[in-house]
């Protein structure tokens, strides 16, 4: 599918039509340079909680997620203990998965102790040359890129992160610009 007329007649990926809430994030976050580590990992947790859900679930759900995690703060986080294991289990504001909340939370003590160069590691694998997909199926779930972003972190200890995360990340946060050529906020 090619890019269609917004609410407001402009062209968007067509994927950001079904929600008001889709209609935001594409326009003003989707594919925006995130150069920090901590927001790094906002979207790094954020997009490993999406697996197996729709993303709009997450959408939904991130202020809570930021209130139940600390703002993303991964010193704060990487001191959760077992105690905040099980508030996060009870919180039906947030995905609760197990498997999904410890990774979270290991993932912190692994981007508090690279610090930025946790940020360095992942901008290392941008791609600001690709050129614009023309439609949504040329659009991969993944590449070698992302395979190898996503071998790179589980080396430094990031759990919960394969390839196809990987590259959901790599387009979220503006290392690859996967805009359909003709979208008009991209």
């Amino acid at each position: 599918m090619t890019a269609l007329p917004g609410p407001d007649g402009r062209l968007r990926c067509s994927w950001a039509l079904s929600a008001p809430e889709y209609v935001a994030y594409h326009d003003e976050e989707w594919g925006r340079p995130v150069r920090t580590a901590a927001g790094l990992y906002e979207r790094l947790t954020l997009e490993a909680f999406q697996s197996g859900l729709a993303w709009i679930t997450i959408l939904r759900k991130r202020d809570n997620f930021r209130a139940a995690f600390a703002g993303f703060d991964p010193e704060r986080v990487a001191e959760f203990g077992p105690a905040d294991v099980e508030r996060l289990m009870g919180d039906v504001g947030i995905v609760r998965n197990l498997a999904k909340i410890e990774a979270a939370i290991a993932n912190a003590a692994v981007v508090n102790r690279m610090g930025e160069s946790f940020a360095e590691l992942i901008w290392s694998y941008a791609q600001p040359d690709r050129p614009r997909p023309v439609d949504d199926s040329a659009v991969p779930p993944q590449t070698p890129e992302s395979v190898a972003l996503s071998k790179a972190l589980k080396r430094e200890g990031i759990r919960f992160f394969g390839p196809t995360t990987a590259y959901a990340m790599m387009q979220a946060v503006g290392l690859v610009n996967d805009h359909l050529a003709a979208c008009e906020t991209g």
